[in-house]
């Protein structure tokens, strides 16, 4: 009996210590908006591959145009969306997509997008397979989006 709950126990740990193969993403939403609007998906995304990476591009059938941003405040105090040509992702490391950082920003949507609905949202990588979410749409203020001065932000 002392074997079998040594071998369970071993194997327990070893499996906890086995990493993925995989890019994950994780804790993925978009923000509810209006047809022909713009609106942004958020998430996690960690690499447990053996390589660096890279975030190239998004796609989706949702909007007519889809880029990579990240927001920052300029010196004059105003936020800005700086369009981004990728983003590093390190064998390890996770990077977070928020309100107010880096996000993924779908231009000129095809429909209305509600709270309880789901897009479609295809992430590019330079050495990793795509990954394809059905990404749940949110309202902004049930994520805590609050932008500076209280003024939602991508």
């Amino acid at each position: 009996m002392k074997k079998i709950l040594l071998v369970m126990l071993v194997g327990t740990l070893l499996g906890a210590c086995v990493t993925s193969n995989e890019m994950e993403a994780r804790e993925y939403w978009a923000r509810a908006a209006s047809k022909d609007g713009n609106t942004a998906a958020y998430m996690i995304l960690q690499n447990h591959t053996a390589v660096d990476d890279e975030l190239i591009q998004a796609s989706s059938d949702s909007a007519r145009a889809v880029e990579i941003h990240e927001s920052r405040l300029g010196d004059d105090g105003v936020m800005q969306m700086i369009p981004q040509n990728s983003v590093s992702i390190a064998v390890g490391t996770a990077v977070e997509f928020k309100p107010g950082g880096l996000h993924i920003m779908l231009i000129g949507l095809k429909q209305d997008l509600a709270a309880g609905q789901e897009i479609t949202v295809v992430l590019h990588f330079k050495n990793h397979d795509d990954i394809t979410l059905t990404v749940p749409v949110k309202d902004a203020t049930d994520m805590g989006g609050s932008g500076m001065d209280g003024q939602t932000v991508p």
